[in-house]
């Protein structure tokens, strides 16, 4: 008999990998430090990675920053997946490293719609995007919020939304507009016949997070954990190679926000996120005090919440300009 063959360790991808699904991190993380990981490896001729420090990295970024001309917030990205990497994969003590320099993010006053914008908006749009354009005015959510929002988060009876694992990690609860309320039942009772229909197909349950689908195996196939907004077609599970049915891909409403803003003739630079500023400034300029929209929308320090006192400063800082004294 053969002596059995020693196991390879596994490679540096691999590792990575696996650190990052042991602190449940999202997929589009894992893809994107992955990547950045690559990138950073390649730079420097393929070197390990243990072997480089400090001077390597900050090469790397001067690089970006330099001939790739990216923006400060990508360059962060970048250095975010390298302290990962040398933090929980390599085990390397990050002080040995000195100072590593974070771009600084420019500070911009938010695009806001105003309330005749959003209306000339939101009529240029219909169905499943019309919902989940109101709900991100009605209820100030990300985009992805809204895509990761499942039937039971959904409360009609008490008029709120819960909002989970945010930004942060953290649930909060939102309003469930009133308006919404028909549209959205109305919604669900489709989104309940293709469920049925998946699961008559034998497809697999939806993606559970943490992974409670090992805790409670059947709750993947019930109807309160479907994604409120499913995708038009199946796909396979990166991770598991599971078939099943996701939530719909975040083009979907963006590409629709952006050709209703051409329709409706909004001179600004915008995109769906400009509805949850939206919410925002509207809430502020209806009374709500500044506590009270910090917790809506999920920040962690009012400093955030105050850019959008800013905007309610009319005509520059609220300064009359002495031309209109002439």
């Amino acid at each position: 008999m053969d002596p059995p063959t020693a196991r390879q360790p596994p490679g540096l991808l691999e590792r990575v990998r696996a650190a990052i699904r042991t602190r449940h991190y999202s997929y589009r993380t894992e893809k994107s430090y992955l990547q950045w990981i690559v990138k950073f490896v390649r730079f420097h001729g393929a070197r390990d990675p243990s072997e480089m420090g400090e001077n390597e990295i900050t090469l790397f970024l001067n690089h970006l920053a330099v001939q790739g001309n990216v923006s400060s917030s990508t360059q962060n990205q970048a250095l975010c997946a390298i302290v990962f990497l040398y933090k929980h994969v390599l085990n390397k003590d990050l002080d040995d490293f000195g100072e590593l320099i974070w771009a600084k993010k420019p500070i911009r006053i938010p695009v806001v719609f105003t309330k005749e914008e959003v209306r000339s908006l939101m009529g240029q749009l219909n169905g499943t995007c019309w919902i989940m354009a109101m709900l991100l005015y009605g209820a100030g959510l990300r985009l992805r919020e809204c895509l990761h929002l499942r039937v039971k988060d959904l409360d009609f009876g008490y008029n709120q939304i819960t909002v989970r694992e945010a930004k942060g990690r953290k649930d909060r609860i939102v309003p469930l507009p009133q308006k919404l309320k028909d549209p959205l039942k109305a919604h669900l009772e489709i989104v309940k016949r293709i469920h049925e229909q998946d699961q008559s197909a034998g497809l697999g349950g939806v993606y559970m997070p943490d992974a409670l689908d090992r805790k409670y195996p059947e709750a993947s196939k019930s109807w309160e954990w479907q994604y409120v907004f499913p995708a038009h077609t199946v796909s396979e599970d990166p991770r598991s190679g599971i078939r099943r049915r996701h939530h719909l891909d975040p083009t979907v409403l963006q590409k629709a926000v952006h050709a209703a803003i051409r329709k409706a003739v909004i001179v600004k630079h915008a995109s769906c996120h400009t509805l949850r500023h939206s919410f925002a400034t509207h809430l502020l300029e209806n009374g709500y005090d500044i506590r009270t929209v910090q917790e809506l929308l999920g920040h962690n320090d009012v400093k955030t919440t105050m850019i959008y006192t800013h905007v309610l400063n009319r005509g520059g800082l609220a300064v009359k300009s002495p031309a209109d004294g002439l």
